[in-house]
């Protein structure tokens, strides 16, 4: 069974920098398409970047265009998102999730599209 955690979550004044981690255990994150999603209270949760499985192509909420960045450190199991030029409205709970690549082609920023979810870590953005 695949696992998730998320970390690197915090309190940041807008213009600073996080880095999530989603750190796996169970198996190989290779074979898995990845998304972070975000969710602030009252609202639905939002795909703001997606990795296809070895990291094939990448994609990214308008959002957040230009400011996060997707990667994976194969060594190490961990998918992070780097998140610069943070503003107020990138608050909320984050999470990591995970869809075999066996189950579609590509990853997509859909949240029904994903299986697997780490318990979420809070980004919150304020002076």
């Amino acid at each position: 069974q695949l696992q998730l955690v998320e970390s690197g979550g915090g309190l940041v004044q807008p213009g600073g920098t996080l880095r999530l981690s989603c750190a796996a255990s169970g198996h190989t994150l290779d074979y898995y398409h990845i998304g972070w999603f975000r969710q602030a209270p009252g609202e639905e949760r939002e795909g703001v970047s997606c990795s296809s499985s070895f990291g094939t192509d990448t994609d990214y909420a308008d959002s957040v265009l230009g400011r996060f960045s997707i990667s994976r450190d194969n060594t190490r199991n961990t998918v992070y998102l780097q998140m610069n030029n943070l503003k107020p409205e990138d608050t909320g709970v984050y999470y990591c999730a995970a869809s075999h690549l066996t189950v579609r082609a590509r990853a997509t920023r859909l949240a029904s599209d994903y299986e697997y979810w780490g318990q979420g870590t809070q980004v919150t953005v304020s002076s």
